[in-house]
């Protein structure tokens, strides 16, 4: 079976996240200034080819783990798209 999969990559709460500070700074800069907190990653698509959602569930843990983020600065969620 293949499986939909969006995976979310976010800085940890703990990090400053100059992208997101800038995008903050920015907003003022145009006159939006009710957004504040503003914290930027990465949203990652794929397909994967497993037997069952609970393989699927392995094969993509070992992607984020070893590829796709950085535990030192990042944390990541999974979610399969039904």
């Amino acid at each position: 079976m293949k499986y939909q999969v969006e995976i979310n990559v976010m800085p940890l709460k703990a990090l400053l996240d100059p992208q997101g500070k800038a995008v903050a700074s920015s907003m003022k800069n145009i006159g939006i200034t009710t957004i504040d907190n503003v914290r930027i990653g990465k949203h990652i698509t794929l397909e994967v080819e497993a037997q069952n959602e609970q393989e699927a569930q392995t094969i993509v843990e070992k992607a984020c783990k070893e590829l796709l983020y950085n535990p030192i600065m990042e944390s990541y969620e999974i979610k399969f798209v039904k």
